[in-house]
Protein backbone atom coordinates (compact mmCIF):
# COMPACT_ATOMS: atom_id res chain seq x y z
CA UNK A 1 0.00 0.00 0.00
CA UNK A 2 1.45 3.16 -0.79
CA UNK A 3 1.01 6.49 1.54
CA UNK A 4 0.47 9.00 -1.44
CA UNK A 5 -0.81 12.97 -1.68
CA UNK A 6 -3.05 12.90 -4.51
CA UNK A 7 -2.34 9.35 -6.55
CA UNK A 8 -4.13 6.95 -9.01
CA UNK A 9 -7.03 6.09 -7.42
CA UNK A 10 -7.75 9.31 -5.51
CA UNK A 11 -8.05 11.01 -9.09
CA UNK A 12 -10.32 8.83 -9.67
CA UNK A 13 -12.44 9.62 -7.22
CA UNK A 14 -11.79 13.07 -7.70
CA UNK A 15 -13.28 12.97 -11.56
CA UNK A 16 -16.28 10.89 -10.24
CA UNK A 17 -17.03 13.39 -7.90
CA UNK A 18 -15.88 16.77 -9.13
CA UNK A 19 -16.42 16.19 -12.45
CA UNK A 20 -15.89 19.42 -15.44
CA UNK A 21 -17.74 22.21 -14.75
CA UNK A 22 -19.92 21.59 -11.86
CA UNK A 23 -19.87 24.32 -9.29
CA UNK A 24 -19.79 23.87 -5.87
CA UNK A 25 -21.81 26.46 -4.00
CA UNK A 26 -21.61 28.80 -7.31
CA UNK A 27 -17.97 28.87 -7.21
CA UNK A 28 -17.64 28.77 -11.53
CA UNK A 29 -20.08 31.01 -11.94
CA UNK A 30 -17.80 34.09 -9.18
CA UNK A 31 -14.96 33.33 -10.35
CA UNK A 32 -15.81 33.36 -14.35
CA UNK A 33 -17.91 36.68 -13.35
CA UNK A 34 -14.91 38.18 -11.10
CA UNK A 35 -12.28 37.70 -14.04
CA UNK A 36 -14.95 38.28 -17.85
CA UNK A 37 -12.89 41.47 -17.84
CA UNK A 38 -8.99 39.97 -17.87
CA UNK A 39 -7.42 40.46 -21.12
CA UNK A 40 -4.20 38.88 -19.72
CA UNK A 41 -3.00 35.46 -18.34
CA UNK A 42 -4.58 34.27 -15.58
CA UNK A 43 -2.86 31.08 -13.29
CA UNK A 44 -5.07 28.29 -11.45
CA UNK A 45 -2.78 26.97 -9.22
CA UNK A 46 -3.97 23.82 -7.37
CA UNK A 47 -5.65 23.21 -10.57
CA UNK A 48 -6.53 19.31 -9.90
CA UNK A 49 -8.02 17.30 -12.81
CA UNK A 50 -9.97 20.75 -14.98
CA UNK A 51 -12.90 20.99 -13.15
CA UNK A 52 -12.55 24.76 -12.92
CA UNK A 53 -10.05 25.46 -15.38
CA UNK A 54 -11.90 23.68 -18.33
CA UNK A 55 -14.98 25.90 -18.11
CA UNK A 56 -12.93 28.82 -17.86
CA UNK A 57 -10.82 28.33 -20.46
CA UNK A 58 -14.37 27.80 -22.76
CA UNK A 59 -15.19 30.96 -21.70
CA UNK A 60 -12.41 32.91 -23.38
CA UNK A 61 -10.27 33.68 -20.36
CA UNK A 62 -6.55 32.52 -20.93
CA UNK A 63 -5.55 29.70 -18.59
CA UNK A 64 -2.23 28.43 -17.05
CA UNK A 65 -2.60 25.42 -14.27
CA UNK A 66 0.30 24.33 -11.69
CA UNK A 67 -0.19 21.21 -9.30
CA UNK A 68 1.79 18.75 -7.53
CA UNK A 69 -0.58 16.00 -8.47
CA UNK A 70 1.61 14.46 -11.44
CA UNK A 71 -2.08 12.41 -12.01
CA UNK A 72 -3.79 14.85 -11.47
CA UNK A 73 -2.12 17.13 -14.03
CA UNK A 74 -1.84 13.69 -16.34
CA UNK A 75 -5.96 13.91 -15.94
CA UNK A 76 -6.48 17.15 -16.37
CA UNK A 77 -4.14 17.27 -19.78
CA UNK A 78 -6.42 14.51 -21.78
CA UNK A 79 -9.53 16.19 -20.06
CA UNK A 80 -7.82 19.39 -21.94
CA UNK A 81 -7.19 17.24 -24.85
CA UNK A 82 -9.93 15.73 -25.70
CA UNK A 83 -12.20 19.06 -26.07
CA UNK A 84 -9.34 20.82 -28.21
CA UNK A 85 -8.33 22.96 -25.22
CA UNK A 86 -4.14 23.96 -24.92
CA UNK A 87 -3.61 25.38 -21.46
CA UNK A 88 0.00 25.72 -20.19
CA UNK A 89 -0.14 23.04 -17.01
CA UNK A 90 2.88 22.90 -14.80
CA UNK A 91 4.20 20.44 -12.09
CA UNK A 92 5.54 21.93 -9.37
CA UNK A 93 5.20 21.94 -5.63
CA UNK A 94 3.96 25.95 -5.00
CA UNK A 95 7.00 26.32 -2.47
CA UNK A 96 9.11 26.04 -5.60
CA UNK A 97 7.03 28.11 -8.26
CA UNK A 98 8.83 29.61 -10.49
CA UNK A 99 6.79 30.17 -13.88
CA UNK A 100 8.33 32.37 -17.00
CA UNK A 101 4.94 34.43 -17.14
CA UNK A 102 3.55 37.21 -14.59
CA UNK A 103 -0.15 36.79 -13.88
CA UNK A 104 -3.27 39.13 -14.56
CA UNK A 105 -5.09 36.98 -11.99
CA UNK A 106 -4.27 33.78 -9.98
CA UNK A 107 -7.10 31.84 -8.54
CA UNK A 108 -7.27 28.76 -5.55
CA UNK A 109 -10.89 27.31 -5.74
CA UNK A 110 -12.39 24.86 -3.32
CA UNK A 111 -10.71 25.66 -0.46
CA UNK A 112 -7.72 24.03 -1.72
CA UNK A 113 -5.47 26.15 0.00
CA UNK A 114 -6.17 24.63 3.30
CA UNK A 115 -4.62 21.73 2.09
CA UNK A 116 -1.19 23.51 2.59
CA UNK A 117 -0.39 21.93 5.89
CA UNK A 118 2.16 24.17 7.95
CA UNK A 119 1.55 27.33 8.54
CA UNK A 120 5.32 28.69 7.33
CA UNK A 121 4.76 26.97 4.35
CA UNK A 122 1.78 28.48 3.36
CA UNK A 123 2.85 32.06 3.77
CA UNK A 124 5.56 30.91 1.36
CA UNK A 125 3.17 30.28 -1.19
CA UNK A 126 1.43 33.43 -0.70
CA UNK A 127 4.60 35.39 -0.97
CA UNK A 128 5.53 33.10 -4.26
CA UNK A 129 2.07 33.84 -5.51
CA UNK A 130 2.27 37.54 -5.17
CA UNK A 131 5.61 37.55 -7.42
CA UNK A 132 4.25 35.85 -9.83
CA UNK A 133 1.51 38.68 -9.59
CA UNK A 134 1.32 41.87 -12.31
CA UNK A 135 1.33 44.63 -10.55
CA UNK A 136 -2.26 45.67 -9.70
CA UNK A 137 -2.90 41.79 -10.48
CA UNK A 138 -5.50 40.45 -8.12
CA UNK A 139 -4.89 36.89 -5.88
CA UNK A 140 -8.49 35.16 -5.45
CA UNK A 141 -9.11 32.17 -3.68
CA UNK A 142 -11.83 30.95 -1.08
CA UNK A 143 -11.36 29.43 2.32
CA UNK A 144 -14.05 27.33 4.89
CA UNK A 145 -14.20 26.82 8.74
CA UNK A 146 -14.38 22.82 9.39
CA UNK A 147 -16.82 21.56 11.42
CA UNK A 148 -16.10 22.60 14.72
CA UNK A 149 -16.97 18.92 16.73
CA UNK A 150 -13.72 16.59 16.74
CA UNK A 151 -12.88 13.54 18.32
CA UNK A 152 -9.30 12.71 18.14
CA UNK A 153 -9.42 9.10 19.00
CA UNK A 154 -9.32 6.99 16.26
CA UNK A 155 -12.96 7.28 15.39
CA UNK A 156 -13.84 6.69 11.63
CA UNK A 157 -15.28 9.39 9.80
CA UNK A 158 -16.76 7.32 7.21
CA UNK A 159 -17.06 4.92 4.18
CA UNK A 160 -18.33 5.92 0.76
CA UNK A 161 -18.00 3.86 -2.49
CA UNK A 162 -17.66 4.87 -6.31
CA UNK A 163 -18.65 2.94 -9.14
CA UNK A 164 -16.52 3.30 -11.80
CA UNK A 165 -17.72 4.19 -15.55
CA UNK A 166 -15.63 0.50 -16.64
CA UNK A 167 -17.58 -1.05 -14.17
CA UNK A 168 -14.75 -0.80 -11.23
CA UNK A 169 -15.42 0.15 -7.65
CA UNK A 170 -13.27 2.17 -5.46
CA UNK A 171 -14.41 2.30 -1.68
CA UNK A 172 -12.84 5.06 0.51
CA UNK A 173 -12.72 4.69 4.46
CA UNK A 174 -11.63 7.94 6.39
CA UNK A 175 -10.43 7.95 9.56
CA UNK A 176 -9.42 11.00 11.97
CA UNK A 177 -6.20 10.57 13.37
CA UNK A 178 -5.00 14.54 14.58
CA UNK A 179 -6.45 17.63 15.90
CA UNK A 180 -4.91 20.62 17.16
CA UNK A 181 -7.26 23.39 17.62
CA UNK A 182 -5.14 25.72 19.25
CA UNK A 183 -2.75 25.31 15.55
CA UNK A 184 -5.78 25.00 13.57
CA UNK A 185 -5.16 21.51 11.91
CA UNK A 186 -6.60 18.34 11.12
CA UNK A 187 -5.11 15.52 10.08
CA UNK A 188 -6.65 12.28 8.60
CA UNK A 189 -5.84 9.12 6.90
CA UNK A 190 -8.16 7.96 3.58
CA UNK A 191 -7.93 4.35 2.62
CA UNK A 192 -8.76 3.97 -1.26
CA UNK A 193 -9.23 0.16 -2.74
CA UNK A 194 -10.33 -0.68 -6.15
CA UNK A 195 -12.58 -3.66 -6.51
CA UNK A 196 -12.80 -5.60 -9.85
CA UNK A 197 -15.18 -8.31 -10.07
CA UNK A 198 -15.07 -8.70 -6.57
CA UNK A 199 -11.33 -8.75 -6.40
CA UNK A 200 -9.00 -6.50 -4.55
CA UNK A 201 -6.79 -5.04 -7.32
CA UNK A 202 -5.32 -1.99 -5.70
CA UNK A 203 -4.92 0.04 -2.56
CA UNK A 204 -3.88 3.10 -1.93
CA UNK A 205 -3.15 5.58 1.75
CA UNK A 206 -3.61 9.09 1.25
CA UNK A 207 -2.84 11.28 4.33
CA UNK A 208 -5.48 14.48 4.17
CA UNK A 209 -3.98 17.04 5.80
CA UNK A 210 -6.57 20.78 6.65
CA UNK A 211 -5.41 23.60 8.13
CA UNK A 212 -7.66 26.26 8.59
CA UNK A 213 -7.84 30.23 9.34
CA UNK A 214 -10.16 33.08 10.86
CA UNK A 215 -11.21 35.84 8.03
CA UNK A 216 -9.68 38.80 10.06
CA UNK A 217 -6.53 36.37 10.73
CA UNK A 218 -5.97 35.84 6.76
CA UNK A 219 -6.58 39.00 5.67
CA UNK A 220 -3.73 39.97 7.94
CA UNK A 221 -1.56 37.35 6.57
CA UNK A 222 -2.20 38.61 3.19
CA UNK A 223 -2.04 42.29 4.17
CA UNK A 224 1.42 41.22 5.81
CA UNK A 225 2.40 40.22 2.57
CA UNK A 226 1.96 43.34 0.57
CA UNK A 227 -1.79 42.82 -0.68
CA UNK A 228 -4.18 45.97 -0.40
CA UNK A 229 -7.81 46.15 -1.10
CA UNK A 230 -8.88 43.05 0.26
CA UNK A 231 -12.42 41.86 -0.30
CA UNK A 232 -14.20 39.10 1.49
CA UNK A 233 -17.42 37.83 0.25
CA UNK A 234 -19.73 35.35 1.70
CA UNK A 235 -21.17 32.17 -0.32
CA UNK A 236 -19.55 33.73 -3.90
CA UNK A 237 -21.72 36.84 -3.79
CA UNK A 238 -19.26 39.18 -4.33
CA UNK A 239 -19.33 42.07 -1.38
CA UNK A 240 -21.73 39.91 0.80
CA UNK A 241 -20.29 39.63 4.15
CA UNK A 242 -19.87 36.73 6.24
CA UNK A 243 -22.32 36.31 8.83
CA UNK A 244 -21.19 32.38 10.00
CA UNK A 245 -19.07 30.17 10.20
CA UNK A 246 -21.10 27.99 8.17
CA UNK A 247 -20.07 30.07 4.50
CA UNK A 248 -17.50 30.02 2.18
CA UNK A 249 -15.05 32.95 2.38
CA UNK A 250 -13.97 34.37 -1.05
CA UNK A 251 -11.11 36.81 -0.68
CA UNK A 252 -9.80 39.08 -3.37
CA UNK A 253 -6.93 41.09 -2.97
CA UNK A 254 -4.43 43.00 -5.29
CA UNK A 255 -0.77 43.33 -5.25
CA UNK A 256 0.53 46.88 -4.78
Amino acid sequence: MSFSYYGELCTEVYNVTKKIGQSLGGDIEYYRERLKNCNGRILEAMVGSGRVIIPLLESGLHMDGVDYSTEMLASCRQRCEERGLKPNLYESNLLDLSLENKYEAIIIPAGSFLLIEKREESIEVLKSLYEHLLPGGRLMLDLFLPDHKFEADGKYEGTSAFHLPNGDLITMEGKLVEVDLFHQYKVSFLKYEKWREGELIQTELQRFALRWYGIEEFKLVLERIGFSDIVVSADFQYGKQPINSKQTFAFEAVKR
